[in-house]
């Protein structure tokens, strides 16, 4: 049966004309990961718990999904499926690893495989489960997945739920959660600990982190040209953070939670900061209906050369996409877009092309240019 999804051929401009959303999924139930498997498809996550397939350029998708997992899921609020991603050699060895909360309400980290006879379906049969950890609240569970170009497999875990860190997650390195792990996929059973991560041999301290002080890193991703880790860090009822963790980094930064909420203190309310924090590159308050930043991906594509080099993220609440630009070492943050949309997942293809889900009518947009042509067209046709 075909008809779940569609392409759609319109499109959308929005309020600031610097980018358009052009609809390629609708009615997808609560999409939480976009991505690819180095291919020219999109796999993009429903967080009931189903994985669907896109080719590029098709006009519908397969009702039946490429893995369906929501029997084992807890759904949703913060709950659910929230995190995809594909072996960097998923085409020789069929695997790939989700990010999901089980029927307890703990995060569990799984690894699958394509079926050996079909590439756009999954053996549900293959599951083996790396990881999995306790969630004392029903809230911040992260969920991001990613290979970074070191070929380990990189874990966003929230700091564990309610409000203000009460446990203290962010800033103890005796928990896996509030933290950015690293682990080894291709050694050990179920998994290696990478020997460079930063507290490998550290008593009291678990081998698996390879940052730290973070409440809910929703949405995190690498440059693909030059392999810098962006992470989006959601605030506590103030203050929404980017994190810049450079390539050449060798781990073990503290981004502040819950000392610290963005730039400003939280618990303490004063002398928060010392020599350990890494401080991040941008904030933004909730002023204009902001409240919870959505982490996206610097555009390295080649279809919008005004977008090159953006940082391109947004906000759930007021629906905001924003791009951040280096000028001379400071990084400066513009409005793309003023949308009306639950923004909740931004995605990359193969070619590093831009997507953006969003759950209040559940569609997936490809990210464009509303003025592709050359600058020196653009002038001309000004006169």
């Amino acid at each position: 049966m075909r008809l779940l999804f569609f392409l759609f051929a319109a499109t959308t401009t929005l309020a600031a004309d610097e980018i358009k959303l052009t609809p390629v999924l609708t009615s997808l139930n609560q999409p939480t990961t976009i991505t690819h498997a180095n291919d020219l498809r999109l796999f993009v996550t429903s967080q009931v718990g189903r994985i669907f397939v896109l080719p590029l350029g098709a006009t519908s998708v397969d009702s039946t999904p490429f893995l369906d997992v929501s029997n084992l899921v807890s759904c949703c609020d913060e709950r659910g499926l929230l995190g995809l991603a594909f072996h960097p050699h998923y085409h020789d060895n069929g695997l790939f690893y989700i990010d999901y909360t089980n029927k307890n309400g703990d995060t569990v980290i799984a690894r699958y495989r394509v079926s050996a006879t079909d590439p756009n379906r999954a053996d549900a049969s293959s599951a083996k489960i790396l990881l999995t950890i306790a969630q004392p609240f029903a809230n911040h569970n992260g969920g991001q997945l990613q290979f970074g170009p070191d070929g380990y497999l990189y874990i966003g875990m929230g700091d564990g739920g309610s409000a203000g860190d009460p446990l203290n997650n962010g800033q103890s390195l005796n928990t896996l959660l509030g933290k950015i792990l690293r682990i080894d996929v291709d050694n050990g059973d179920p998994y290696a600990i990478p020997p460079s991560n930063p507290f490998v041999n550290q008593a009291g301290k678990r081998a698996e982190i390879w940052a730290y002080g973070l409440r809910n890193p929703w949405r995190f991703s690498f440059d693909r040209s030059n392999a810098d880790l962006w992470i989006g860090d959601v605030g506590q009822g103030q203050w929404e953070e980017v994190d810049l963790q450079p390539a050449t980094s060798i781990g073990g930064e503290n981004y502040g939670w819950r000392k610290m909420e963005g730039t400003h203190c939280f618990n303490p309310a004063s002398n928060c900061r010392d020599a350990t924090m890494t401080l991040p590159i941008i904030e933004y308050d909730h002023n204009n209906n902001r409240c919870s930043i959505t982490g996206g991906y610097r555009y390295r594509g080649t279809k919008y050369s005004r977008l090159q080099g953006t940082y391109v993220y947004g906000d759930y609440c007021s629906g905001t996409i924003f791009g951040a630009s280096n000028v001379n070492g400071t990084w400066v943050t513009r409005v793309l877009a003023q949308t009306n949309l639950g923004i909740t997942t931004f995605g990359e293809d193969v070619n590093g092309e831009l997507y953006v889900g969003e759950n209040k009518s559940n569609q997936v947009f490809a990210i464009s240019d509303p003025d592709p042509a050359p600058p020196h067209h653009r002038r001309a046709a000004a006169h």
